[in-house]
């Protein structure tokens, strides 16, 4: 299966640069794959449109404030970095540009909102595609992050003079809900999701649980080889609690539509599920790490619907959408989104597929 067979056409204009005005207040397409059959509404109108006895499946990963800015001891020369795995108290795994040119040994200050030094540290050497290993002078956690470190936005949000983030993305890139410190990117289809929304929801009779998964290196690698199956993911850690798999196992017994929001809900579900020797299903609990790679031909076992944004071409996720949707289907889909003037990727607007 060739990469290129998942690309699209995207005017840059329909990338969106900003969040809409009030979170919530979203385009929606809702796709059916039994019927093929596409409707244009609203995020808040979800509540009418899922069915009652529907569980939602959330993911709760708090953004860290991620992205930071060394000052080079040798030049001078900025550099900015996203911190992407925390290694040990003083050691993380970073991206930064021309990461295989950075040498093992140079050195960088990190200056606070003030302008003072406020801590420093220096490249251990290599990690792994695209990254560096970076070793600070003084502990780093996400309580320094939040005071000295940036909103880690995506690449392709780039503002007139600059990419960098507002005052306001200190709320929209993060969920309402998010409570577990971890992710270097937001699990962007919970962005949609208001407190009033949520309980629209449940007095629908739609019942919610909230997962774990931290958005790590996976969301930013591109997929450089020609072939799919060529392509590996990088791991991301995830956890699941009790009563969480018991209210998935539950509704998956009953016949229930157990519905992910976003793809890494989805990521979660799939690598926890098991199945027996009888050809029964549970999930695994408790603290879990997984590099699994969603593409045509995967067979779902825990999902069997999907709220999510629109994608990059040429994506993983893409290419996770296409398994669960069909790739003919949502290629159509995604080019009449373009046709209509959809926003695309994190502040962009949502797609059900049902």
């Amino acid at each position: 299966m060739r990469t290129d067979d998942f690309t699209f056409d995207l005017p840059e204009h329909l990338i969106a640069q900003h969040p809409p005005a009030q979170r919530g207040q979203s385009r929606l397409m809702v796709m059916d794959r039994k019927t093929g059959r596409r409707e244009h509404r609203m995020v808040s109108d979800l509540p009418s449109i899922i069915k009652p006895g529907t569980l939602m499946v959330f993911n709760n990963s708090r953004v860290r404030r991620a992205r930071v800015t060394g000052i080079s001891v040798e030049g001078g020369a900025q550099s900015e970095f996203l911190l992407v795995k925390r290694l040990d108290e003083f050691c993380w795994q970073a991206m930064v540009k021309r990461a295989s040119r950075r040498k093992p040994g140079s050195r960088y200050v990190f200056p606070g909102s003030g302008g003072e030094e406020v801590s420093a540290g220096h490249i251990d050497g290599p990690g792994p595609e695209g990254t560096i290993t970076l070793r600070f002078d003084r502990p780093i956690d996400d309580s320094w992050l939040d005071i000295h470190g940036q909103v880690p936005l995506p690449p392709y949000i780039k503002r007139p003079g600059s990419r960098a983030s507002s005052p306001g993305d200190i709320e929209r890139y993060q969920t309402v809900y998010a409570s577990e410190h971890g992710s270097a990117a937001a699990p962007t289809a919970g962005l949609h999701f208001t407190e009033e929304i949520l309980s629209r929801l449940e007095r629908a009779g739609i019942e919610s649980v909230f997962i774990t998964l931290h958005v790590g290196m996976g969301t930013f690698v591109p997929v450089r080889t020609e072939t799919v199956e060529d392509h590996s993911m990088h791991e991301e850690s995830f956890h699941l609690n009790d009563d969480a798999a018991r209210r998935v196992e539950k509704a998956k017994a009953e016949g229930r539509a157990v519905l992910a929001v976003g793809t890494t809900s989805v990521r979660a579900l799939e690598a926890a599920w098991v199945t027996d020797s009888n050809g029964c299903g549970r999930l695994r609990r408790g603290d879990g790490s997984t590099s699994i790679f969603i593409y045509p031909s995967y067979e779902f076992k825990a999902v069997d619907a999907m709220f999510t944004n629109f994608h990059t071409p040429g994506s993983t996720l893409i290419m996770m959408v296409a398994a669960f949707a069909g790739r003919e289907f949502i290629l159509e889909s995604y080019g009449e989104a373009v046709r209509e003037g959809y926003r695309f990727f994190s502040y962009g607007d949502a797609c059900l597929m049902l």
